[in-house]
């Protein structure tokens, strides 16, 4: 009789100590819960921006995409849209004039919260970055002085100039194919003004800012884009991982008739990538 109660009282203290192990478990993973929510939110890009209250945008000088006006603001198809999506988020848009050629390291040292300048999305870029979907069509175009446009009219032909391209933008990615040589400028509006200066006898730019800065009545009317190099895509990027991309989209898609009618009022509506 002894025998069986000890043996009772034993399994009695078993199950005790079970039930505590098991409350205990419950216990931790319950606590665990707001642990790994936390860290899921600390992750969370839209939730930092958020948290901070402001939207910071790396930019070039790149009319009609990010360009000042008479009083210094910032506009531009690019710089418009983004101004609009901060808002949708609730935060404040800043733009900040970055070296292209750093982009990357200016986005995962949050210095900048993302790039939205007329970027290429080529393969190193969306290596890289968290990119939206494309929005613009472009290709990177040879500009020349309009006397001499006559002269360079094929690939072939543009070999042998000596070009000004901005420092690690797709134009220069397109020159060094061409085994031309070249000189790295600042940014795409300098490497005009070195072709329009005669310090370089051409320069490998955008199609969409060739539209708006070279030709009659522009501020170069005394150059013309001639040969077309490559076609591309533009899109936004952000540190790689990030959701403002998939944010980005959404508002993209869901403000279509805003979109085209800013592109319109820059003139590249029909360059335009439909959402």
């Amino acid at each position: 009789m002894k025998k069986l109660i000890c043996t009772l009282l034993s399994l009695a203290m078993v199950l005790g100590l079970a039930a505590c192990g098991s409350s205990g478990a419950a216990n931790n993973a319950a606590d665990a819960a707001p642990a790994a929510s936390a860290a899921n939110s600390a992750e969370s890009d839209l939730a930092y921006i958020q948290d901070k209250g402001t939207l910071v945008v790396g930019i070039t000088e790149f009319e009609p995409m990010d360009y000042q006006d008479a009083n210094g603001n910032w506009i531009g198809f690019d710089a418009d849209m983004a101004a609009a999506f901060a808002e949708s988020l609730g935060v404040t848009v800043e733009f900040q004039i970055i070296d292209w050629d750093n982009k990357v390291f200016e986005l995962d040292g949050k210095t900048i919260d993302c790039v939205w300048n007329g970027m290429t999305l080529t393969d190193e870029v969306k290596a890289a970055m968290e990119c939206s979907n494309p929005y613009f069509n472009n290709a990177q175009v040879v500009i020349v002085p309009a006397d001499v446009a006559d002269q360079y009219q094929d690939v072939e032909s543009v070999k042998a100039l000596n070009f000004a391209v901005e420092s690690g933008s797709a134009g220069q990615a397109e020159v060094e194919a061409l085994n031309a040589a070249y000189t790295e400028v600042a940014d795409q509006a300098t490497a005009l003004l070195e072709v329009s200066s005669g310090n370089a006898e051409a320069a490998v730019i955008d199609f969409l800012m060739a539209k708006a800065m070279v030709g009659e009545g522009t501020s170069y009317a005394g150059l013309i884009d001639t040969v077309s190099l490559n076609s591309e895509e533009y899109g936004v990027g952000f540190r790689k991982g990030s959701d403002l991309a998939a944010a980005l989209n959404q508002f993209l898609a869901d403000n279509a008739d805003v979109v085209r009618a800013t592109a319109e009022t820059y003139g590249i509506a029909d360059a335009l990538v439909e959402q």
